[in-house]
């Protein structure tokens, strides 16, 4: 790595740690795929792969104080990634009876070494899960359960229509309205890309 490389680095990570939203994306921006195909080499699902890339985005901002060093930032990612890949296996070995030896397995395949001066405590997203519940319940009761059906229930446009006895340009209205109000709220606390990872806009 070049001087100019290394301070440029530095730079970004300095940033970062305040709190800067472009220095954020950026990291998301260059690292994101690789922790998706790091993911998905051993969970094998691309649409679970993806989340909990994602939340290990919204573990790297949250936890931001806490990173170190600028090597720092790819030890978390890929630490939290780990960390949900070994959840997802432990469940599917629930769920489809898996023997304890194929589980130590691809542990073994996935653990990492923790870089030094690296202090990871891994947090829950509870916090945030409770921010965003707050926000939706303060929704107008019409946004609230346009939203909720949307996003939670997964139901098309003209599904909630019929079953709220609206237009579906009314259903379109207010999920807009929702989306604006909880963006608006969230950006209180959060940075507007993580909203938009969150929101899944």
């Amino acid at each position: 790595m070049t001087i100019e490389n290394k301070l440029l680095n530095e730079l970004l990570f300095s940033r970062f740690k305040e709190g800067n939203e472009s220095a954020f994306e950026y990291i998301f921006k260059s690292s994101y795929n690789k922790i998706v195909g790091f993911c998905n080499q051993f969970v094998h699902q691309q649409d679970e792969s993806r989340n909990i890339a994602q939340e290990a985005f919204i573990n790297l901002w949250l936890n931001r104080d806490k990173i170190e060093k600028v090597n720092g930032i790819n030890a978390f990612l890929y630490t939290y990634a780990k960390t949900g890949c070994l959840s997802y296996l432990r469940r599917k070995t629930v769920e489809k009876k898996y023997t304890e030896g194929l589980l130590g397995k691809v542990e073994e395949q996935i653990s990492i070494e923790a870089l030094e001066g690296f202090h990871f405590q891994s947090m829950e997203l509870l916090e945030l899960q409770d921010l965003i519940n707050r926000s939706i319940e303060k929704l107008p009761e019409k946004c609230r359960i346009v939203f909720t059906k949307k996003r939670f229930e997964g139901k098309m446009n003209k599904e909630i229509s019929e079953e709220l006895d609206i237009s579906v340009k009314s259903v379109e209205a207010n999920m807009t309205r929702a989306l604006k109000i909880l963006k608006q709220h969230l950006s209180e606390y959060l940075p507007f890309l993580l909203i938009q990872i969150i929101l899944q806009l």
